[in-house]
């Protein structure tokens, strides 16, 4: 049982590589935390700095209000499970599973209960005498999880538990772990670069991206009101489909977004707020609209009624997947212009489909049909095409981290690579290099003074 606080947190490595920056979060007890982004942007760094395995550059951390920067792993009183199992192979399941009580000296009665307890809960009561080598890939990962319940830690770490095992395996690991938060009630901060375990597991995520954190919040108002481009197409899958376009009005006051020659019409509640903005109505700043596959319909019914947010596409592709369908289609508008193209064979990229739409399985719509989609503009979204921020941010003001924030970080990182290319001591330089600096430039005045001593002699 433990809150944590992780105060403008900072690593920077001796070659001067910048892995996380400003990182503040705040986590309540009980609660499990999901850091998710893509590979490299510092989410098992930061885990691994609460862990304790990797020195904080800057910054503060605080378990339970005592501040941890300084305290040993072993003292932090928290259990890490790895990506790789860590099993010792000579051991026992059980064994493996007493190892670390073992090492605490604790009674051989207390070791024994514990550890049946603990595979009791993971089902691994058959396995207790059993090797690693005899084990699956699932079972290992339990006895991970296990090694770890044992010890009744404060805050469990998970980093990326499940990246070795099949899909099928997954998504039943995924419910398991699951269960086991609600049934230990302790806090849980788990990494991973797979959004659908993030969407699943987490009460609230954390996404990342270079260092910074983009947006924290619970799942569904993640996918509802993203913050930024990075969060949208993250979350979501398949990625939310994204078209530069211009906002434009008639004499009647609506407000059309224009895009890849289409021209659907904005409902007057995100209308309302363009209007109050006044920075993009008819004025040819571009933004980027996002709508996710499964907002686009196929559907005569939804058609009809929506004859304002209707687009003509032509299906490239057709993927059936029983329970939906996914149709991968490029804008018919666009046919004239490749009837114009001389001729030439295209390569994949050229041939690329523009967009993806989500509809029901029982579709009919067949490969190079050309069809009609209408658009449920209510969960569509618009971006500034510069800054690549939300331009519809009321829907969901607590829903993200404020755009004043995002943009005081992208000035802080911007900053902080001036100062890195600059020639003097960096901001985050290691106490013994500025130790050994400070010596360089003492010797260097000493030097200096005997010189003009010599010289007025």
């Amino acid at each position: 049982m433990a809150s944590l606080r992780l105060q403008d947190i900072y690593k920077v490595y001796q070659s001067g590589v910048v892995a996380v920056t400003d990182f503040t979060l705040d986590i309540e007890d009980k609660e499990f935390i999901v850091f998710v982004g893509p590979s490299g942007c510092g989410k098992s760094t930061t885990l691994r700095m609460i862990a304790g395995l990797e020195e904080i550059s800057d910054g503060e951390l605080y378990i339970d209000g005592k501040l941890m920067n300084n305290v040993q792993p072993k003292d932090r009183d928290i259990a890490m499970v790895f990506q790789n199992y860590a099993l010792y192979p000579h051991m026992t399941v059980y064994d493996n599973m007493a190892f670390g009580l073992k090492l605490r000296k604790k009674p051989k009665a207390e070791i024994d209960e514990k550890v049946k307890e603990a595979a009791r809960i993971l089902g691994l009561e058959t396995y207790l005498q059993r090797k690693p080598k005899a084990l699956s890939g699932g079972q290992r990962q339990r006895v991970a999880l296990g090694r770890a319940i044992v010890r009744e830690p404060k805050v469990f770490l998970l980093d990326e538990p499940l990246s070795n095992l099949d899909a099928k395996l997954r998504a039943q690991m995924r419910t398991e772990i699951t269960k086991l938060h609600h049934r230990l009630a302790t806090t849980f901060i788990y990494v991973t670069h797979d959004q659908v375990e993030a969407m699943t597991m987490g009460t609230r995520i954390v996404v990342m991206k270079d260092g910074f954190i983009q947006q924290v919040d619970a799942p569904q108002k993640l996918y509802d009101y993203p913050a930024n481009l990075f969060v949208a197409g993250f979350i979501g899958t398949p990625q939310m489909n994204f078209f530069d376009a211009v906002l434009t009005s008639d004499a009647k006051g609506n407000v059309f977004v224009e895009f890849e020659g289409n021209k659907v019409a904005l409902p007057k509640a995100k209308s309302d707020k363009i209007i109050d903005k006044n920075l993009y109505l008819n004025t040819g700043r571009p933004v980027v609209f996002g709508v996710r596959p499964e907002d686009f319909h196929d559907e005569e019914a939804f058609i009809t009624n929506s004859k304002d947010t209707v687009i003509n596409v032509r299906v490239d592709v057709v993927e059936k997947l029983g329970a939906e369908t996914l149709l991968y289609c490029v804008f018919s508008n666009n046919e004239e212009e490749k009837a114009e193209d001389d001729g030439r064979v295209k390569s994949l990229v050229d041939s690329a489909t523009q967009m993806i739409a989500r509809v029901d399985s029982r579709s009919k719509t067949e490969r190079d049909q050309v069809i009609d989609l209408g658009i449920d503009i209510m969960h569509s979204h618009l971006f500034d095409k510069e800054s690549e921020l939300t331009i519809l941010e009321g829907e969901g003001t607590k829903a993200y981290v404020p755009v004043v924030e995002l943009e005081r970080r992208a000035q802080r990182a911007k900053e902080e690579a001036e100062k890195a290319n600059a020639p003097k001591t960096p901001k985050f330089a290691f106490g013994k290099k500025k130790e050994k600096k400070a010596e360089n430039e003492t010797a260097a005045t000493e030097e200096a003074k005997e010189e003009s001593a010599t010289n007025e002699e």
